[in-house]
């Protein structure tokens, strides 16, 4: 399910050159409309290209305004279900409507971290080359122990 940006709610990110949906659309498909020649409303953020969505939804969870929707694709949206984000200061509650009309509610945490803020090897050195030769470590067969097209180390079934 493709996203869209609601018009009313989206305020271009404070009038930034880049907002926050286009730096963080992998794809590159989320575009600012400086003069409001794409969408009618200027200074508005539009998915150019709602087709090619990968439907990461990156650009709903890190909207400051909530204006990033989910839309259905066309054979679904006859039948009746929705599906509505919004995003609160600490998570991200995704509410469905089923056909029927029954609602579910999941709520999940947003555990975003700041850049580079992440001790990758938590609190230990960096490890060295010649540790990584050690029996049983995984990387020894590629490091000088097993070669692919040595007759001598292949399988041969009988």
């Amino acid at each position: 399910m493709p996203t869209f940006v609601r018009t009313e709610k989206c305020d271009g990110c404070k009038g930034q050159d880049k907002t926050a949906c286009m730096y963080i659309c992998p794809h590159d498909l989320m575009k600012l409309d400086k003069d409001g020649s794409e969408t009618g409303h200027a200074m508005k953020a539009f998915n150019q290209e709602p087709e090619q969505c990968w439907e990461c939804y990156s650009c709903v969870k890190i909207c400051p305004q909530s204006a990033i929707e989910v839309r259905h694709y066309a054979d679904i949206v006859p039948l009746g279900g929705s599906v509505q984000p919004l995003r609160g200061s600490d998570s991200i509650m995704w509410t469905i409507k089923f056909r029927n009309g029954n609602m579910k509610r999941f709520k999940f945490p947003i555990r975003t971290t700041s850049e580079g803020s992440i001790d990758c090897y938590g609190n230990k050195p960096m490890p060295k080359m010649a540790e990584l030769t050690v029996d049983g470590v995984y990387t020894k067969a590629m490091m000088g122990g097993f070669r692919a097209g040595n007759p001598a180390e292949l399988i041969r079934k009988k």
